[in-house]
């Protein structure tokens, strides 16, 4: 495994960070028919640190709260000093209560602590705003996760999904009123969707923000051929579909480019972003020990320049998703 620096945190993080969204199995039903049991998230949590991973991301949502407390239960068995653990909020967690989602003050400090209570832990290290919330002011979510800092409660603050010019008003919000700044952002980024290169990368990447992308291959749309894809399952919210013809022609360059190099087309996808300016650690889920470790081989895989041109020449502008 190799080491980065998380934003201008100080903070070393694994190249690969692990996404516990699959992992679940609560009594109020999964969310998504790929979610995991604990015994199995557990294996892959176990070989992930084995592999040298260091840095986890769940929220609060995931399975109702299933997975923090799985991630928590996994890596109570370990160094806790020796752990990234990033968790999120804004998503409702529960339907009668309006005040289980969004980012208002109370929100946000009783969710912080439910999962604090879940991941058995007194402090996390990094607590991501899940998306933006158009009824609270931004000046109150960003006082309250200054005073969740202040409290020893989480070391940081990142934020997901949204537009720029929304990061970019938290962001001076934060040092007008002398607050705790966005160290991260989690955002929507891969080979066959890059939107994000036109203005939340480069703000990114001018403010030292650390970028730790979802979906980096598209879902499983990079992982294997496209003709052998009956149906793609939605990401999460953003109900994105991949598929369209610019996407298909990169799936099938980077199958050709795979075949090439001797390795799967999940390397690819994850080398291709590891590769980009400003991103920090894709953030890969996965159920499975198997695709875990091929994951994690990407990280010793150069692309040459042309390889990289190659791969996103056919790319097309499309529709922004995953924002709201």
């Amino acid at each position: 495994m190799e080491y980065t620096t998380l934003g201008s945190t100080g903070v070393t993080v694994s190249k690969i960070c692990l996404g516990c969204m699959s992992f679940g199995g609560s009594d109020r039903g999964d969310m998504f028919d790929w979610t995991v049991g604990e015994e199995q998230a557990t294996e892959v949590i176990d070989r992930a640190i084995e592999l040298g991973i260091n840095f986890f991301d769940t929220a609060n949502v995931y399975s109702y709260g299933d997975s923090e407390r799985i991630l928590g239960n996994a890596l109570s068995e370990y160094n806790r000093d020796e752990q990234v653990v990033a968790t999120k909020v804004y998503n409702p967690m529960r339907e009668e209560d309006p005040n289980s989602g969004g980012l208002s003050r109370k929100t946000i400090e009783q969710e912080l602590d439910n999962s604090l209570e879940r991941l058995g832990m007194d402090t996390v290290d990094l607590y991501q705003t899940h998306r933006w919330d158009y009824d609270t002011p931004v000046e109150e979510t960003l006082r309250a996760l200054d005073d969740a800092v202040r409290r020893g409660k989480t070391r940081y603050i990142g934020a997901s999904s949204m537009w720029a010019h929304q990061f970019a008003e938290a962001l001076h919000t934060s040092d007008k009123l002398g607050l705790e700044r966005f160290a991260t952002m989690q955002n929507h980024y891969n080979l066959v969707y890059r939107e994000e290169e036109r203005e939340m990368n480069p703000l990114a990447e001018k403010e030292d923000i650390g970028l730790i992308p979802w979906s980096p291959l598209a879902g499983g749309y990079l992982a294997r051929p496209h003709e052998e894809q009956d149906q793609l399952r939605d990401v999460g919210e953003a109900g994105v579909e991949y598929d369209n013809g610019p996407s298909r022609e990169i799936n099938e360059r980077v199958e050709e480019l795979a075949d090439e190099m001797g390795v799967s087309m999940a390397q690819i996808g994850l080398a291709w972003q590891l590769s980009k300016d400003g991103v920090t650690a894709p953030i890969y889920g996965t159920s499975s020990v198997e695709h875990l470790e091929d994951a994690v081989e990407a990280v010793d895989l150069d692309l040459s320049e042309s390889d990289v041109e190659y791969l996103e020449e056919p790319y097309e502008t499309m529709e922004v998703v995953g924002h709201d």
